[in-house]
């Protein structure tokens, strides 16, 4: 039987299975452990929106009657988890962070939830985003900014900023998020948690608001790769079973260079140059490629989320845009004015990447880079400086992501050490785009050799 901590919402998914299954610990305490976090933190913090406290503990309870039973459900059975507003959760409104869509609770579940709710895991509440998933700093909400617990002057990333706090604040075990351009990788790498963004299509998005149908992704963000896949296995409904460890030793990976490593901030690339050469001494075999219309991407993901995102909003933009924050009512606004044929351009242009992209991988098994050129920067910060140039933040923070929303690829960002500063650092994986399921593999066999 495995030590029962002295806070259960500090064990990891795996770890709070095992003490479920063991009878060391139950649902109903480890559901108050994370409801006692939320109520201690959240006014601070701002992670949650809605809080579903007592259908958090009713489902506890049935959890812990099925265990006893002898009905397991899986891995997520009897495990709290948080829910990125943008999803809808029957009976619990859907905000998605903006006046514009009021407090009405949604008529049904998005399908992830269903499969969530059918898998046993216990639902704790909504998370706090970026204002309709159109930001990179959780800066923008009509419930307040999202802070980050490493150092709340600082921000958590975006747009699922809330769902990484609640993993990392211990107010859930393992969370739902959406990643359009990062919006799960960025605020995995700025709170320092694993974040997976699934190949495209593997994860349903049915009653998930949409940014871009081209872009948009589901996934988790959890406390270590066995954490992800699990959660991963529920919502793609693939074969539950944990990842396979295996040596270093000559593992093939994929460095990405030239504009993948033209812009980081000292400290990162510190870290990440560290973490490279670990991997090299564990035994790992590490080439370096540049992918040829690197430059193109910002200005394709640009015009292709700004045109969808412009689209899904046209009705509720001429009806309320008062109701919008400023800064995404002109994201929004600016979408109005992209011709069809930028649009068609940008289109194809995502098929370019996605076959640099897979060119890249075709002797490896997976690519490494950043999870994110800068480490989490302080709420009210812009621009930042690097090799004497002025940059905005929003960029920066997309810039190494982004590449795998227009290519569809699985990525996978871990934490990998810290800065002067103690932010975490995080290196990205990039696998087959049809084998999550490897890269998740590949993924905990790094994470084993650089923790």
């Amino acid at each position: 039987m495995m030590a029962i901590t002295d806070d259960p919402a500090a064990l990891d998914l795996v770890a709070a299975g095992h003490q479920l299954r063991s009878g060391a610990l139950t649902s109903a305490a480890l559901t108050d452990a994370c409801l006692a976090h939320i109520a201690s933190r959240n006014n601070e913090l701002r992670a949650f929106i809605t809080v579903t406290a007592d259908s958090a503990r009713a489902a506890a309870a049935d959890a812990d009657r099925e265990l006893a039973a002898g009905y397991d459900r899986g891995p997520l059975h009897g495990i709290p988890i948080s829910l990125k507003d943008i999803i809808d959760q029957q009976g619990v409104p859907t905000t998605a962070a903006s006046r514009v869509r009021g407090y009405q609770p949604a008529p049904s579940d998005a399908l992830v939830t269903s499969r969530l709710k059918a898998a046993g895991a216990v639902l704790v509440g909504k998370t706090n985003l970026h204002e309709f998933a159109f930001g990179t700093t959780s800066g923008v909400s009509a419930f307040g900014a999202v802070r980050n617990p490493i150092d709340v002057s600082r921000s958590a990333g975006g747009s699922s900023g809330g769902s990484a706090v609640s993993v990392v604040s211990g107010m859930a075990i393992a969370t739902i998020g959406t990643d359009t351009g990062g919006s799960i990788r960025v605020p995995a790498a700025a709170c320092g948690i694993v974040g997976l963004k699934p190949g495209f299509g593997e994860v349903p998005r049915d009653g998930v608001v949409p940014l871009s149908s081209t872009f948009d992704h589901v996934g988790p963000l959890a406390r270590s790769v066995a954490d992800a896949a699990a959660v991963y296995g529920v919502l793609a409904r693939r074969a539950v079973r944990p990842p396979a460890i295996r040596p270093l030793k000559g593992m093939r990976l994929c460095r990405l260079g030239g504009y993948m490593e033209a812009l980081l901030e000292p400290g990162v690339r510190t870290v990440y140059e560290h973490t490279i050469e670990r991997l090299r001494a564990g035994g790992a075999v590490i080439t370096t490629v540049e992918l040829p219309h690197a430059n193109d991407i910002a200005s394709i993901y640009l015009v292709v989320s700004l045109a969808e995102g412009a689209a899904y909003h046209a009705k509720t933009l001429e009806r309320c845009p008062e109701l919008y924050d400023p800064s995404v009512r002109l994201r929004v606004e600016q979408g109005r004015y992209i011709l069809a044929e930028d649009y068609l351009r940008a289109l194809a242009g995502c098929g370019v990447i996605r076959e640099e992209v897979s060119a890249a991988l075709a002797d490896v098994e997976a690519l490494i880079l950043p999870g994110s050129a800068i480490a989490a920067p302080r709420l009210d910060q812009e621009t930042i400086t690097i090799d004497g140039e002025e940059l905005p933040v929003r960029g920066l923070m997309l810039r190494l992501s982004q590449p795998f929303n227009l290519s569809g690829h699985p990525a996978l960002v871990m934490p990998c050490g810290t800065t002067k500063e103690h932010l975490p650092v995080s290196l990205q994986l990039v696998g087959q785009r049809s084998n999550t399921r490897a890269l998740l593999d590949v993924g905990a066999t790094i994470e084993a050799a650089i923790r």
